[in-house]
């Protein structure tokens, strides 16, 4: 039997920052991991996707080449073999090097199947048999996997989820993406510039329906006039797959029904938590729909079980999984005695969110709607990429930044933003955020000319009446 103080079970983004923060603070940590340290995340989504991304957004701009007073000599073809063995060699490279983070914090790898039979208790079945595994606290981090439809369960050859569009035995001709959340809109933009014909569709009125509804509205005109076919307020009522193709029947929003034959469908409408088969139920702990419920220090209801990532509450986001990592070591390393660290609690409003599509589009805190909804007088600044000469040296003058404070003490209480690199540029007002910086922080910085961040001052500047290039 193997003792730790603190055993993580699942190496993703939350599991393996976890246990490096608890080896930092001195613990003796393992952790615990059936397939591939690093998780999804690491090997089958944010990383991996963003590699073919990369692929998909340099095709698109040596597509336009001549927008930019550039030849390009004959045809672009995309070798697609060659473009999912860099994104896996990409993948491949990162779960290596989580592997030397393991050992350079001494941290117990056990490759298995864990399970908690009691409290500070775990049996692993893997490579070494059965293993007896102890400790002072347990980290639950077992993530997330693609929900299927219940009438047309994916079969990785014409219904795919989002690993099997990640490594494609052949090009889609015809794709249909059912699901328009940040998974379906990043592999719709991906098979588009790849060359492939294809329709989005959503169940919501509109896509990406997270995100504030002027954002919506703008990446569906971008994406239209890419090619895509975009219809929202709509639901598979069917979904079959031959040797040759997918049929599918989609009820519209006026209710009729449009057959459609396709090539390949992925299927992006959502996660199943993995909960089953690891305690849960045999300690009590309590779920809602499957994921762990947790306070904002991670806790369970069990004393000595945390929870973090996916398998808990939303927005089920990789950053969001580390920052409840570091969260959750902390905690535990100042309940066994450490009094030098000071953990904070998790505010599910400061942290961003982003979807690598072209355009790209990324946010933090409250849409407009949110906002009026919970009472708030606004003030909102819009400013269009088309007014920033960067954006227009760049060849990249279609999107906008939109801000919303609140009229009477000028919190910042959202951003949103669609256009090129906003998922890098969304960051500073994450900061602003966390740091509950108001209008006149914002306005009083000085911000780098030329680049696209001089558009986040403007919309600020906007917000009160004060935009200088509009």
């Amino acid at each position: 039997m193997s003792n730790y103080d603190l055993i993580v079970l699942g190496s993703g983004p939350g599991g393996y920052v976890a246990a490096i923060r608890a080896a930092q603070l001195g613990l003796k940590t393992a952790i615990v991991e059936r397939e591939n340290l690093g998780g999804i995340c690491l090997n089958w989504g944010c990383i991996p996707t963003k590699a073919l991304l990369r692929s998909a957004e340099i095709k698109h701009y040596m597509d336009h080449a001549s927008n930019y007073g550039l030849k390009v000599a004959g045809a672009i073809e995309a070798d697609l073999d060659a473009v999912v063995k860099r994104s896996r060699g990409v993948a491949k490279q990162l779960n290596q090097g989580i592997g030397h983070l393991m050992k350079k914090n001494k941290i117990t790898v056990h490759m298995g199947d864990g399970a908690i039979t009691a409290p500070g208790k775990m049996t692993v079945k893997g490579e070494k048999g059965e293993e007896q595994l102890t400790a002072k606290h347990i980290i639950i981090a077992t993530g997330a996997r693609a929900r299927d439809l219940p009438f047309a369960p994916a079969d990785g050859k014409r219904i795919w989820t989002y690993r099997h569009a990640m490594v494609p035995a052949e090009m889609p001709k015809k794709l249909l993406v059912i699901g328009s959340g940040a998974i379906g809109i990043e592999f719709a933009s991906f098979y588009n510039d790849m060359g492939a014909d294809v329709t989005v569709v959503e169940m919501m009125d509109r896509i990406v329906p997270v995100e504030d509804a002027d954002v919506s509205t703008f990446l569906e005109k971008a994406l239209i006039k890419q090619g895509m076919t975009i219809m929202t307020g709509a639901g598979v009522e069917e979904l079959k797959a031959s040797t040759t193709g997918v049929s599918a029947k989609i009820k519209g929003k006026d209710g009729k029904i449009l057959a459609g034959d396709y090539s390949h469908c992925i299927v992006a409408i959502g996660i199943v938590p993995n909960s089953e088969n690891i305690g849960l139920e045999a300690l009590k702990i309590e779920t809602t729909r499957g994921h762990i419920n947790t306070d904002p220090m991670c806790r369970t209801n069990v004393p000595g079980i945390w929870a973090i990532g996916d398998i808990t509450a939303p927005p089920w986001l990789a950053h969001k999984a580390s920052h409840e990592g570091v969260i959750a070591a902390e905690a535990i390393a100042q309940a066994l005695g450490n009094k030098d660290v000071h953990p904070h609690a998790m505010d599910v409003r400061n942290i961003p969110g982003c979807t690598y599509c072209h355009p790209q589009v990324a946010s933090v805190g409250l849409t407009e709607a949110k906002a009026k909804e919970a009472g708030y007088d606004v003030k909102v600044g819009n400013f269009p990429f088309i007014g920033n000469g960067k954006a227009i040296a760049l060849g990249e003058a279609e999107g906008f930044i939109k801000t919303i404070f609140d009229a009477k003490t000028g919190e910042l209480l959202g951003a949103h933003m669609v256009g090129a690199e906003v998922t890098e540029l969304i960051q500073g007002y994450t900061l602003g955020k966390q740091a509950e910086l108001v209008e006149q922080d914002f306005m009083q910085t000085v911000f780098p000319h030329p680049t696209l961040s001089e558009m986040m001052h403007e919309s600020v500047l906007g917000a009160y009446g004060k935009a200088l290039h509009i």
